[in-house]
């Protein structure tokens, strides 16, 4: 089966301007040879209260913006469309194949764009129209059916059209594991399930770290566990929505990656290191900033998520300045050895996760040695102490708890060369 609709030339941006429950329309992507050029609206650049989408990328002027090479589009409108898994289920929406032999020269971003559900992650959506918003809303469809549904797309099963639909929702929200979008009492979250690949129990790991990360006093998202055919599945309120009486506000956000400039090719030279230059330049509340920033490093490395790559990092943009997100995607990966690698470089051109390369780098997050080991002793110190209690919440059984314990959670690889620093944290662990 081929996907036969044709390929779409050209996409509309709508944005969600601060504190506004009802879109307007910024520009046109077009399609021009393999590059994707952008143009801003007249009506737009008109506005008294336009912003430009991001900056330097997209400044907000008049005429064609190509995409500085070697990118095909600008970050800031790639950031807004489908990641692996949303692409999956489009895929198969479209063709009805496996994604792994979709070809992929069929579905282009646009065509992904413009198939993938209006309420993505942060202020834009893409339309065919520059005159009327329709958004491609949700389904009214039981976290069941959308369970259900995630695990047919896994196995390369074709979906019926309500369904698809459904799931489509939640195909503009980032990443490759299985994922919907629900609203419940008047709160939106991201639904994650759990993977055909798993090995363990990785949506209860998440809850755990999440939580976790929180006691350690981390800005993060507030997640809950909850069941759906008798399948865990962790929701994870979103953050890049406020809801008023009058509807819901979204909040224009950038990965780390648009603020590199960076392309997917070249993510694995994205750094801890150069994101703390990008927040000492640009970002509001810089110290506090660089502070929490260093506290996510060392927590990733203690909980085992070597999945920090540049688009799990990211900013709230209002035009001017940027503003660090409530940390999200905090999760234990497999991991079957001592060593281990962070998904970006920390410093130079380490990346080992291990705590002595953070000290080596605490000047970087303008910390001193002893307040960088300080906090790394309290995160110890707080996972610790709240481990049996978190994990019975989480209903992590004893075999799980062992499985995590050691390998994932505190990996003695971790504190190779800071024994001594941290003897008083680490004192008694085993």
């Amino acid at each position: 089966m081929t996907f036969n609709k044709g390929r779409p030339r050209e996409a509309y941006v709508w944005i969600w301007l601060p504190d506004e429950i009802e879109p307007v329309v910024a520009g046109r992507i077009e399609m021009i040879g393999s590059s994707y050029v952008f143009n801003y609206g007249r009506s737009y650049l008109q506005r008294r209260n336009s912003l430009p989408i991001f900056t330097p990328e997209l400044p907000l002027r008049a005429g064609a913006i190509e995409p500085e090479p070697p990118l095909l589009m600008a970050n800031c409108l790639r950031d807004a469309a489908p990641d692996a898994w949303g692409r999956r289920v489009i895929a198969n929406r479209l063709t009805g194949l496996q994604s792994d032999v979709v070809h992929y020269a069929e579905l282009d971003e646009l065509t992904f764009m413009l198939e993938s559900g209006s309420d993505r992650v942060g202020a834009l959506d893409f339309q065919r129209s520059a005159t009327g918003y329709e958004p491609r809303a949700a389904e009214n469809t039981s976290l069941n059916e959308l369970l259900d549904s995630a695990e047919r797309v896994e196995q390369g099963l074709p979906l019926a059209p309500e369904l698809a639909l459904a799931l489509q929702h939640g195909t503009a929200i980032g990443g490759a594991r299985p994922k919907a979008l629900i609203q419940t009492e008047g709160t939106k979250y991201v639904a994650k399930f759990s993977s055909s690949a798993d090995i363990y129990n990785m949506v209860k790991a998440e809850f755990v770290a999440m939580t976790l990360a929180e006691l350690a006093g981390l800005k993060v998202a507030r997640v809950q566990l909850t069941t759906a055919m008798q399948k865990d599945v962790l929701l994870v309120e979103r953050f890049d929505r406020t809801g008023t009486d009058s509807g819901w506000v979204r909040h224009a956000m950038v990965s780390s990656l648009t603020i590199f400039g960076l392309d997917e090719l070249m993510a694995a030279h994205a750094s801890y290191q150069n994101l703390a230059d990008s927040i000492r330049l640009r970002f509001t509340d810089a110290g506090s900033t660089l502070r929490e920033l260093f506290s996510r490093l060392t927590f990733n490395i203690l909980v085992g998520n070597t999945d920090d790559h540049a688009r799990n990092h990211a900013a709230f943009w209002d035009g001017e300045s940027l503003t660090l997100t409530p940390a999200y995607d905090i999760c234990p990966q497999t991991r079957t050895g001592r060593e281990a690698s962070q998904g970006m470089l920390i410093f130079n051109d380490l990346r080992r996760s291990q705590l002595s390369v953070c000290l080596e780098a605490a000047h970087v997050f303008l910390l001193h040695e002893d307040d960088a080991a300080e906090i790394i002793a309290n995160q110890v110190t707080c996972i610790r102490e709240h481990w049996d209690t978190v994990c019975r919440s989480g209903g992590i059984t004893e075999a799980g708890k062992a499985f995590l314990w050691r390998l994932q959670f505190l990996n003695p690889f971790a504190f190779e060369g800071v024994e001594e620093r941290l003897k008083s944290a680490l004192a008694g662990l085993h």
